[in-house]
């Protein structure tokens, strides 16, 4: 098992690296799980595509992280400019712009990590470098995590993360978090 020493970060820069992406994000979908791995592993919601997560990254590379040259999780950038790339989105981005009015924010446009790599800080350290790198340019990160995920919410939650909202959604319920890089610009 190898060591979290053993993992680097970068933001992605080729077509090769989007397609390890997806292949992470294919075996972590919520629809090809078992309710066991739902309750205490995690999910992610939004299937992507390669032209999709291209475009995404012509705006705003997305954070890897690697172990040597393997790819072993991924968090996305989304900025406002896509909002109506990915419609089950809409909504998040409608409740950010009413409550974080005048704000420069990026929204995560999900974060996965292979199932090997879990429980080795990848979520801490994938986010710690997204705020290194992003937080000159946008003010604070905003996410959308389903109640079901528990997993994932205390794993924000943890990291700094607020809840700004919740919403239910065809009886599921959505917290609406936002992290806090810096006051708002005047």
């Amino acid at each position: 098992m190898e060591s979290s020493a053993d993992i680097s970060y970068s933001r992605s820069g080729n077509d090769q690296e989007l397609l390890n992406i997806l292949e992470i994000q294919r075996r972590n979908v919520k629809s090809v799980l078992s309710g066991e791995e739902v309750r205490s592993q995690g999910f992610v919601t939004v299937v992507h595509d390669l032209e999709l997560l291209k475009k995404m990254h012509g705006y705003c590379p997305h954070i890897l992280a690697r172990n040597g040259d393997k790819i072993v999780g991924y968090a996305l950038a989304m900025v406002p400019e896509l909002r109506h790339d990915i419609p089950v989105l809409a909504s998040l981005f409608e409740m950010t712009d009413a409550r974080l009015s005048g704000r420069n924010y990026l929204v995560m446009g999900q974060i996965c990590i292979d199932k090997p790599f879990r429980g080795r800080g990848l979520f801490s350290g994938m986010y710690e470098f997204y705020r290194e790198q992003l937080h000159r340019e946008y003010e604070c990160l905003v996410t959308e995590v389903s109640d079901e995920n528990q997993r994932s919410l205390k794993a924000h939650l943890h990291l700094g993360f607020e809840i700004l909202h919740t919403r239910v959604d065809k009886g599921a319920e959505w917290k609406m978090l936002v992290w806090r890089w810096r006051k708002k610009s005047n």
